[in-house]
This record gives C-alpha cells, structure tokens and sequence, in this order.
C-alpha cells in the first residue's frame, strides 16, 4: 500500500503514527510515571535505568523487530547485578589446582570425563556467566515470549476504546515489540537475580554454558557459604568435583544437550493464547496501579494452563533432569569420600535445590517452566542401585544411547531395571534387591547424603 492509499485520519495523519505518538506520550509527557513503570518491569527506581529503560521502549515503538532484543536483556540483567567482582589471580589459581585435584578423584569413579572438556574448567564472574548463557536462554525463553507478545496484543485489542482498535491492527508489529522489550525487561531481571545465586555452571541441572564448558563463580561460592563450620577448600574441592562431573556427562553423551533443549523449546513453543483467560485476568485489573499490574505479569497468570500434551512433555523432561542430577549426585559422592564433611556438604545442596531461589521461581512464572526435577531422591536411588549391583562401567554405558538410557519406569522400579540389565528372565528370587531398594529408598544415610543427625524427608 503506498502512503497516497494508507489510511488517514480527520488530520492527515496515519494512524500508526498517531498510536505512536498516543504511546510516547504516555511514556514520556507525564501520563505514566517513570517511578511506577520501573516496577512494573521489576527495574530499580534510579534515573540511570529509568532513561535507559524510556529509551528501549521508545526504541522498539519506532523500529519494530521480529522477537526479543537481548541486547535489552542483557542491559537489564546487568544493572540488576550491582555488585560484579572481578576473579583475583590468587584466586583463580586456587580453583584451578582445585579442579586438577577434582578432575583426577573423578577418574578414579567413572569413565565418564576420560575424553577431556573442549575448554579448561575455570572460574568466572557473574558478568561472564551472563554473558555465556545468554544464547540458551534465548532458545529457551524465546518462544514463550513471542507467545506473550502475541497476548498482549490481543488484550490492548479487546481493551482499547473503539476508535483506537483500526490503529492498533495497523500498528501490531509496533505493539508486539513493545511487549517483547517489556518481557526482555523482566526476562533480565531474573537472569541477573540468576546471576547472583548460581554456584557453578550445571548449578540449575540444565546445561545453560556452552558445550564443554565448566565453571564455577567465587563470589557466589564465598556468599553461600559464608558462615559455614566447613574449611573452605573443603568446599571448593566438592563443588570443583560435580561441576566436572556435570560437564563431562554432556561431553559424553554428545546427544544429550541437544536433546534437552529442545525438549525445553518444544514445551516453551507449545504456549498457546487463551483469549477468554486473558480476559478473565484482566476485567477486574486496575491498569492505573502498577503494583497490581506487576504481580499480574510475574504470577504467570497470561501464560495458559499446560495442555496435555505439555504434561506429558514436562513428565519426560522432569525425568531427564533427575536421570542427570541423580547420576551427578552419586559419582559426586563416591569421588568425594575422602572429604570429612562431603555428607554434610551433599545435605546442604540437596535443601538448596528443594527449596528453589526466588530468581527459579520468577522465571518458573515467566516461562511457565519448573526447571527444577521432583524425582530427583528415587533418581539417585536408582543409580546407587545400578552401581553396587552391576558396576560403574555398566552405569556409565546408559548415557552411550538415547535408547538405553532408563525412563521414568526404571526409577520407580530400580530392581526390574537391574534384572533386566543382567539380562536374568528367570523366575529366581529378588528378595536380595527388594532388600536393597528398601535400604536405599528408607535409609537415606544409605547413599551417604544425609548429615549426622540423620535426615528426614520433610525438610
């Protein structure tokens, strides 16, 4: 359509044009407070990011683009991390003996990690660990937030009073760029929430570096255990061993990254609009208070409830993140024995990961993805099981085939799995197993995770 054929209005003006102008004036000539905005977003209130956040927006209503701009993410991001130290030489010396010291004890407990990693493990800041994961999150969160711009349109279309509706149709790329920047807003608050809680670079069980990358953050490392009675080399040597042991699963089974993510994209992608229930949230909703707005945003409420073919999705990808983080925890374990304290250390990261930081679940709500496994105890009480009866070796080789990897099956019957890994089809007793997955599944001091005043499930 030329501009002669483009409709104007009673001024002669097109009427994205006037959208526009409606917007940056809401934006910038006082009708919205720039305070008020900022928490919407979840940004701090300081003018620096309150500029920088005016001109994003502003940005993306004059040059619309396909998707999220993670240059925005990325800026978000950065300014939630306020306090970014950069890693002393000293330092770093000290993590890298830690993970030559880690590598060896790893060798001596599983095959797994004989190949080498692409790069040398090492420490980085939080900064750094923004930096290199930004490309799976944006595989990840990409298509949920294509899907929430895609609401969001509708929703300004059913609210908007009559004679702004032929605008808004006219102006959608505009519209949907401006709720893709506003997720990538958000989006970077939590992963700079992310960046200031995780430990190493499997912390989360999904792997969000670089294939054949493993890492650990000192600050992070010195923040959560600060006040710990465990030396901290102590603790630098546990932390040196699962990271490696994490990484070198992924170097493994080359399938298993690429697997994952796209188990995770294929749910992301699954997020479908659910008109009436974008309508429901927002009859009631005061679009004059920001905080109502805000909790709206971060509750997850625009996202629809998972179909059934998401549940069944979720299932299988919940299952593959206890099948890793219980194999982690159990090498982890056997090539820790020498460390006094790895018990007390594994009880430690096994209340870290039930609870979940407030960064998991923000992005829980945002993405509509719980990325922490449910089955994780019965996964690692399988993998105890497959390594006393038939050997580390034989544990190890499920990883070699997608196909011979246990299913969700398996972890909850681990002793069937062990037949018929023996490949025993007779009818010869299991008392001795039942034994076993008794001991293991009742017993967690068992498998040696439990700290000395014994463990109870509950906590």
């Amino acid at each position: 359509m030329s501009d002669q054929d483009t409709p104007r209005n009673n001024e002669g003006n097109q009427p994205e044009d006037e959208l526009r102008r409606m917007l940056e004036q809401l934006l910038g000539g006082g009708m919205i407070n720039p305070d008020q905005l900022a928490g919407v977003a979840g940004l701090p209130a300081d003018p620096q990011a309150l500029s920088q956040m005016l001109g994003q927006l502003q940005r993306a209503m004059m040059n619309p683009t396909e998707g999220v701009n993670w240059q925005v993410v990325r800026d978000a991001a950065r300014q939630s991390i306020t306090d970014n130290r950069e890693v002393e030489k000293d330092t770093a010396k000290e993590y890298e003996q830690s993970f030559s010291l880690a590598q060896l004890w790893l060798s001596e407990v599983t095959s797994v990690g004989s190949t080498g990693l692409l790069d040398a493990p090492r420490s980085i800041t939080r900064y750094e660990w923004l930096n290199l994961t930004l490309d799976t999150w944006s595989e990840i969160a990409g298509p949920v937030a294509e899907s929430i711009s895609r609401a969001l349109v509708e929703m300004l279309n059913e609210q908007a009073p009559e004679e702004y509706r032929a605008m808004i149709d006219q102006s959608k790329p505009m519209v949907k760029s401006m709720g893709q920047a506003m997720f990538g807003m958000q989006l970077g608050q939590v992963l700079g929430q992310l960046a200031k809680e995780v430990l190493s670079g499997g912390d989360i069980g999904m792997p969000v570096l670089p294939n054949g990358q493993a890492a650990l953050l000192p600050q992070n490392l010195a923040a959560w255990s600060d006040g710990l009675e465990i030396k901290p080399s102590e603790l630098l040597l546990y932390f040196a061993v699962r990271e490696l042991a994490h990484a070198h699963l992924f170097i493994h089974a080359r399938w298993l990254r690429l697997h994952l993510v796209n188990s995770i994209t294929e749910f992301a992608r699954g997020i479908r609009i659910d008109t009436e229930r974008i309508e429901d949230t927002v009859r009631g909703l005061d679009v004059s208070n920001p905080e109502e707005l805000k909790q709206v945003l971060q509750s997850g409420q625009l996202i629809p409830p998972r179909s059934p073919e998401q549940e069944v999705a979720l299932e299988r990808l919940e299952t593959m993140l206890a099948l890793i983080d219980g194999w982690v925890d159990v090498v982890t374990q056997d090539a820790t024995s020498r460390l006094p304290n790895a018990d007390a250390i594994a009880e430690m990261v096994r209340r870290r990961r039930a609870t979940g930081s407030p960064a998991e679940r923000a992005f829980g709500s945002l993405v509509g993805l719980e990325i922490r496994p449910r089955r994780l105890r019965e996964a690692t009480s399988m993998w105890r099981l497959v390594t006393e009866k038939l050997g580390p070796e034989a544990r190890d080789a499920l990883w070699d085939h997608r196909d011979a990897l246990p299913g969700a099956e398996d972890i909850n019957d681990p002793f069937a799995l062990v037949e018929r890994l023996r490949g025993d089809t007779s009818d010869s007793p299991t008392d001795d197993l039942d034994d076993e997955l008794a001991r293991l599944l009742g017993d967690p001091d068992s498998f040696g995770d439990a700290p000395e005043g014994g463990y109870s499930p509950d906590r």
